[in-house]
């Protein structure tokens, strides 16, 4: 089972990813390729945020520069609450990514406080954000995509 697949499956289901007939999380696939584009979206250089390095700086306005710095450096990632994440986002940028996956707000602020963390990590390999950012989103989506459904 995939990362974006054990996810969903906590957050949604509890826990129980699998459905009786064995395909995973059926109906929520669309979720999961759509979900790889939203963050695609909110991580990427030319995103909704500015890339990485705009994320950085909502965070640090919103008084949490250490909860992304440690998804981003070396050791263990800080948790982060939905609560959290929408002050440091802001409610139009969650209440676009939530409309662009068809999902409310309570549903999504869970997956991100749980995805974020781990695809910043994933995706900032040598403990620091690159200079030259993590990419377009279509550059980042295929990253995203490999991410997400690794086991």
């Amino acid at each position: 089972m995939g990362l974006l697949d054990s996810v969903l499956g906590q957050v949604l289901g509890g826990g129980q990813a699998q459905q009786p007939d064995g395909q995973g999380l059926g109906g929520l696939d669309g979720l999961g390729g759509g979900l790889a584009g939203a963050l695609g979206g909110l991580l990427a250089d030319n995103g909704e945020v500015g890339g990485l390095g705009g994320l950085v700086s909502r965070f640090e306005q919103a008084g949490m520069g250490d909860v992304i710095g440690s998804w981003i450096g070396k050791g263990e990632n800080q948790p982060v609450s939905g609560g959290q994440l929408q002050d440091a986002l802001g409610s139009d940028v969650i209440s676009g990514l939530a409309q662009k996956l068809g999902i409310n707000a309570a549903t999504l602020l869970p997956m991100l406080a749980t995805l974020l963390p781990m695809l910043v990590d994933r995706l900032t390999p040598r403990g620091h954000a690159p200079e030259e950012g993590l990419g377009n989103q279509d550059e980042l989506l295929s990253s995203l995509s490999g991410l997400l459904h690794k086991g």
